[in-house]
């Protein structure tokens, strides 16, 4: 039996989970999909699109989608399912995992790595962030769940930007850029949401493709003599105007929004010694892994002519051989880490010491 890919979808309470939810099983794509919610006595789906009598775990909709609301552990809902698909008693293509509002998507992500059972049933696609325009600035301000769901996301969706003007929109999508610039970021009507963009993502595969804006990259070039270089908030050159409307509601931000999540990037054109940097990258996870949300690069290691694909959740870390580097092809490692105030110094001068 081929792996069943699964979906995290994330997003603070009213930011359209739901909604982007009944239009994926709604929608006649001809895909049989089981929804997991993780359900902490939130609003759910079932009492809107599903028969009202929930004393039955498991609930079979007219389209074959199943709906299904976890009471108890995640690991056990997921075994039963592929056990059930394996016997032929469910029939359905992929998993879609909705977290409450104030979920942290890492252990979900967890656990399709490190438990063997899951691990050999399904395949983790990606974990979907839904931002809501109206009220994101008021929540990542306030609250670091939403900040940690950002840093987490394959793909983020912006709702609700009708209710705002298109300067907070702007901001709005400045400010995410910069806590992740892996997810590309979308505005979405009501959920509609074009299936290629929800499924089949592949966030979690270790492919040779690392996609970070350039343009983010060159405003935040890692130039470790200066302070200012890739500082926390938004790319201006020191002394440059800054009139973004998500940083004038509050003189004590009268500048930028230093978030606790924040990303940056290691680049070189020198190999890795791949020992040192195995003793580098255990060492750090060591100590800063619960507030390490991703991390990925594509690597240049000395002594094999192919790249080396790397990337981790928490305190969980894997690598794999990528392809050929190409003839002529200038050969050079790019490393992306998003995490909770992490120490970018220490990071970056570990990486250069375990250069070759």
């Amino acid at each position: 039996m081929s792996l069943i890919p699964a979906t995290i979808l994330t997003g603070f309470l009213g930011s359209g989970k739901t909604t982007l939810l009944k239009r994926v099983l709604d929608e006649a794509h001809g895909q049989k999909i089981a929804v997991i919610e993780n359900e902490f006595g939130e609003e759910n789906i079932d009492s809107d699109i599903l028969v009202s009598d929930t004393n039955e775990q498991i609930i079979q909709m007219s389209n074959g989608c199943i709906c299904c609301t976890i009471r108890e552990d995640l690991r056990n809902t997921l075994q039963m399912l592929a056990a059930k698909k394996r016997k032929g008693l469910l029939d359905f293509d992929r998993v879609v995992i909705e977290t409450t509002g104030l979920a942290d998507p890492g252990p979900v992500a967890q656990t399709f790595f490190m438990d063997d059972e899951i691990a050999e049933s399904y395949l983790l696609d990606s974990i979907l962030t839904l931002v809501d325009a109206k009220h994101a600035a008021q929540q990542l301000n306030d609250r670091q769940e939403a900040r940690r769901q950002v840093g987490f996301a394959d793909q983020i969706f912006i709702s609700k930007t009708d209710l705002v003007s298109k300067e907070e929109t702007d901001a709005l999508m400045h400010r995410l850029k910069h806590m992740n610039p892996r997810a590309p970021q979308k505005a979405v009507h009501f959920g509609e949401v074009a299936l290629s963009e929800v499924f089949d993502l592949r966030g979690f595969n270790l492919n040779a493709k690392l996609d970070i804006d350039p343009d983010f990259l060159k405003k935040d070039e890692p130039d470790l003599g200066s302070d200012h270089a890739g500082h926390a908030g938004h790319g201006h050159a020191p002394g440059e105007a800054c009139n973004h409307p998500s940083h004038t509601h509050d003189s004590a931000h009268h500048h930028h929004h230093d978030d606790d999540v924040k990303s940056f990037v290691f680049k070189s054109d020198r190999p890795f010694d791949a020992a040192k940097l195995e003793d580098f990258l255990g060492a750090i996870v060591n100590i800063y892994g619960p507030r390490m949300l991703r991390y990925k690069g594509v690597l240049y290691m000395k002594g094999t002519d192919r790249k080396v694909i790397f990337q981790g959740v928490h305190q969980l870390m894997g690598s794999d051989l990528g392809p050929q580097w190409a003839e002529g092809e200038a050969r050079a490692s790019k490393m992306v880490f998003i995490g909770i105030d992490l120490p970018k110094d220490i990071l970056l001068q570990g990486m250069e010491q375990s250069l070759a």
